[in-house]
């Protein structure tokens, strides 16, 4: 019953929000590309440092922190509506007379699967990001993509791909532990539901820029 639950929920939580964490790393990596060729237009900055630029900006802040935002509005609020609408129907009070952990079989499942899924979206957002710099840099011919490639390839250190993995993890136990607990204690009617959803959305991206400058200052200090 949890393994099928915990399949049930990486299937919503991956494939449901692939396609959003796509496009919007896509064009994250372009305009980042675009706005960077901007400010380095008459320095003496080599040009092959475009690439390096888009790469570690994608690995170690952009693709984990917009992402798990994005998943904070979409993942957090319908798991927060979802177990909130069950306690409104007294759903949760059926399965506690049964004698179903309800706090385990409701929410548990839905933190394993986040913090599996999330970092493989995590990864899909880093790999699309680069792509759509690359694309903005040499389609618009201002770079070859030589000189991209080059810049992809200089200063790699595997520790920024460390980081952005324990971001990913970090915040998928953020999201889906906060939404969880506001649908898992709302109380009253759609409107109060309607509330604990927002505030599983808001808190949760408080947090997350919170637990991302931590991260930051931890692992890269």
């Amino acid at each position: 019953m949890y393994y099928k639950e915990t399949i049930r929920q990486m299937y919503d939580i991956g494939i449901g929000s692939l396609m959003i964490i796509v496009v919007v790393s896509l064009f994250i990596g372009a305009v980042t590309a675009v706005q960077f060729t901007y400010q380095l237009q008459g320095t003496a900055i080599p040009s092959y440092y475009i690439g390096y630029i888009v790469r570690d900006m994608a690995i170690i802040e952009l693709a984990v922190t917009f992402s798990s935002i994005i998943l904070a509005g979409k993942v957090g609020s319908n798991i927060a509506s979802e177990i909130g609408g069950m306690r409104q129907k007294e759903h949760i009070d059926a399965m506690e007379i049964m004698g179903v952990n309800t706090a385990s079989y409701l929410v548990m499942p839905k933190i394993i699967a986040a913090l599996f899924v999330i970092p493989l979206l995590v990864s899909i957002a880093a790999f699309v990001s680069i792509g759509g710099g690359f694309v903005a840099s040499t389609g618009t011919g201002a770079y070859s993509p030589e000189e991209f490639i080059k810049g992809l390839r200089s200063f790699f250190i595997p520790w920024n791909v460390f980081i952005m993995y324990v971001k990913a993890v970090v915040f998928a136990y953020i999201l889906t532990s906060i939404a969880a607990y506001q649908g898992y204690f709302v109380k009253g009617g759609s409107i109060e539901l309607g509330q604990a959803s927002t505030r599983a959305v808001v808190y949760g991206i408080i947090v997350i820029l919170i637990a991302d400058y931590i991260i930051a200052v931890l692992l890269t200090g």
